[in-house]
């Protein structure tokens, strides 16, 4: 099994811990991973803001990047959610066969859906509270929608119980957006900070110490308020969590 990583290019900028635990995580559960050295953004930004044609040349620059890999990991549910939900109708616009959609993962779907770990090395005794992203739990299914009332489940917290010395938390109405959504947080800016400081406060009375998710920009977003507001709550990647002490 041949593993490409991609990394987002905001985590790369502004959390590249988040990238090297992925990496590390990855080799020391024995996958042949590679890390492509050119890659950039999978367009995301730009479809969102409604200028689709401009995401065009970043959807054919990450197929050919990425489509000699059987799987392509990312630490990003928001960026896996967008390859996956939307690069086949982007691509098929331009007569370009999708190669990459299906292969695409989370590093949390990757784990517990095809490697199926039943082990982790991580070692945490931290008090985390679990952030569930909306892309995350609704297009990747990596829990349970509340509002669908079905069987509970959350595959985040599946590979945290496997970490030595945690302790688990989930907010109040577990799975309500964070406020971030990309572009609505640009063009809502009061709106999306009043959904992220009740979000974060909603962590906060968990007893938690630290949030954590796999969506590097929900984190991003959360900890910005907090950090504003002063609040005593850390955050941290999942990624980084499950491979603390590599």
């Amino acid at each position: 099994m041949k593993i490409g990583l991609f990394v987002p290019c905001y985590v790369n900028a502004l959390y590249p811990e988040v990238g090297v635990a992925t990496y590390k995580l990855l080799k020391h559960l024995g996958v042949d991973v590679a890390y492509p050295l050119n890659q950039t953004c999978c367009g995301q930004p730009m479809a969102n803001a409604g200028f689709e044609t401009k995401a065009l040349p970043l959807a054919k620059k990450y197929e050919n990047m990425f489509k000699q890999f059987d799987y392509v990991v990312a630490p990003s549910a928001s960026c896996a959610a967008f390859v996956r939900t939307h690069y086949p109708r982007l691509l098929n616009g331009e007569k370009h066969a999708c190669e990459t959609s299906a292969k695409t993962m989370d590093i949390v779907e990757f784990l517990h859906d095809i490697l199926k770990v039943t082990a982790l090395p991580g070692h945490f005794p931290y008090v985390v509270s679990v952030h569930n992203s909306c892309h995350g739990v609704r297009e990747l299914g990596l829990s349970s929608p509340t509002e669908l009332n079905i069987p509970t489940y959350n595959k985040i917290v599946d590979l945290l119980k496997m970490v030595e010395g945690i302790t688990i938390k989930e907010p109040e109405r577990k799975d309500e957006c964070c406020g971030f959504g990309g572009m609505f947080a640009i063009e809502e800016p009061e709106v999306s900070v009043k959904m992220a400081h009740d979000k974060i406060q909603r962590h906060i009375e968990t007893g938690a110490q630290f949030v954590t998710g796999p969506d590097s920009s929900c984190l991003m977003h959360m900890q910005g308020v907090a950090k504003r507001e002063k609040s005593p709550i850390e955050f941290i990647h999942i990624a980084q969590i499950l491979a603390a002490g590599l």
